[in-house]
């Protein structure tokens, strides 16, 4: 299955809401979805991983490079990942736990957290 990405705005933030696997052959559609929204004068970016139910090294390759662009940009990168247990728990977020760099990210439950300026991330 291919990476789908929606775009959409909600007030200074860029969420990109993501549904599919994010490897090494999708990596390169979130990629470029990133550079065109930081070409395009937009520095605060949500990655809405809900429905990313597959995610290998190259998917979380493009997650720290993303957020690495954002920094020198003085842009944020904030990623929307499900909650914790059950069976629906995150992929992505077991695999960035994985690895050991869930740490690099602010995680949030949802897009209304992940673009609320008093939100808290949740915690790694």
């Amino acid at each position: 299955m291919m990476l789908k990405v929606d775009e959409t705005c909600q007030g200074v933030w860029t969420v990109l809401h993501l549904c599919g696997e994010l490897d090494l052959v999708s990596s390169p559609v979130l990629r470029q979805h990133v550079h065109e929204a930081v070409a395009g004068g937009h520095r605060d970016v949500v990655l809405d991983l809900s429905d990313v139910f597959f995610c290998d090294s190259s998917g979380v390759g493009v997650l720290i490079a993303s957020r690495r662009l954002l920094r020198s940009c003085r842009g944020r990168l904030r990623l929307i990942l499900p909650a914790r247990g059950g069976e629906d728990g995150s992929h992505v977020n077991k695999v960035l736990g994985a690895l050991g760099v869930r740490r690099l990210f602010e995680v949030y439950a949802d897009t209304c957290s992940a673009t609320d300026e008093e939100a808290e991330p949740l915690s790694a």
